[in-house]
């Protein structure tokens, strides 16, 4: 999905060309442009890529913008790409000989070892969140008391080795095909954020695995397009979190959470701001939650 990446785009697809396609082949390369204004879909189509292109007059989010794609195709493995992702030669091949392993039919999503333009490792496996995580989040509990309140992202382990995860990170998200059908695809309530994990909880209550795979690596930048939109970036954040709570906790659970959210977290964040002596960041927040406020009735 692509919503104004600018040269990051044409640089993950130029990516694709150089990568192995031992044991496998592309059935299309498709890009879902979400109504960008920069030009970034443009003048594509001189790559050696099986490409296709879809151009939506607005940006429907990044969870629809997905499942147009996916329509299209018909691989028997969907792979999910962030445009400020960069391939490396062994980025594909590897995990999807991985996936063909008979003993590894149990695993429906995978991902990779996602590195820095350092070549540092990216801590991106994630835990399930739970009410109680997200309540010790609005309240800092996390960053004061992380053993009491371990976070979302599983930061205490370093990434180097292979295994199982409740969640990988949706920047290179790789899918069987017949698992994706049987869900039906990603959540479109989820415009953007929780989506991949809303898709994972579903995957494992189906009894499929999600795998983080050490041995195949992939560049990725990090914080993307969204980098130039941080209070609409954390609006549909909260707003996601706000949807996945009355989807999967109870219902006296996720209201609590609601309400926290809307009333609780920005009076929080607003006293960080201020402690950080950032202007910007408080009005950010302010702006985000006037956004947020505004859809509590949709």
């Amino acid at each position: 999905m692509n919503w104004n990446s600018g040269e990051q785009l044409h640089d993950c697809l130029r990516s694709i060309t150089a990568v192995s396609r031992d044991g496998f082949g592309f059935s299309n390369i498709i890009v879902v442009d979400n109504a960008s204004t920069d030009g970034s879909a443009d003048r594509l189509y001189n790559l050696d890529l099986p490409l296709t292109v879809i151009y939506n007059d607005n940006n429907r989010g990044f969870a629809a913008a997905c499942n147009q794609g996916a329509a299209i195709s018909k691989a028997d493995y969907l792979l999910f790409l962030n445009p400020d992702m960069r391939l490396f030669e062994n980025s594909l091949s590897i995990p999807i000989a991985f996936m063909e392993r008979p003993e590894n039919q149990h695993i429906g999503i995978v991902g990779i070892q996602l590195v820095d333009e350092k070549g540092d490792v990216s801590r991106t496996c994630a835990r399930f969140p739970t009410a109680k995580q997200f309540f010790a989040k609005m309240l800092g509990l996390d960053r004061l008391f992380p053993r009491v309140f371990p976070g979302h992202f599983m930061v205490e382990w370093d990434h180097k080795d292979s295994r199982e995860v409740d969640q990988i990170m949706g920047a290179f998200f790789l899918v069987r095909r017949n698992l994706f059908e049987v869900l039906g695809g990603f959540d479109e309530r989820f415009f953007v954020y929780f989506e991949e994990v809303d898709f994972s909880l579903r995957a494992r209550q189906l009894g499929y695995s999600s795998f983080y795979l050490a041995e195949a690596q992939a560049y990725h930048k990090g914080g993307g397009t969204s980098e130039q939109v941080k209070d609409v970036r954390l609006f549909y954040s909260l707003r996601s979190r706000i949807i996945y709570g009355y989807k999967h906790f109870s219902w006296i659970a996720a209201t609590i959470l609601m309400i926290g959210t809307i009333i609780v977290e920005p009076l929080s964040r607003i006293v960080l701001g201020v402690a950080h002596r950032s202007g910007c960041e408080i009005a950010e927040t302010c702006r985000a939650y006037r956004m947020l406020w505004g859809s509590m009735p949709e």
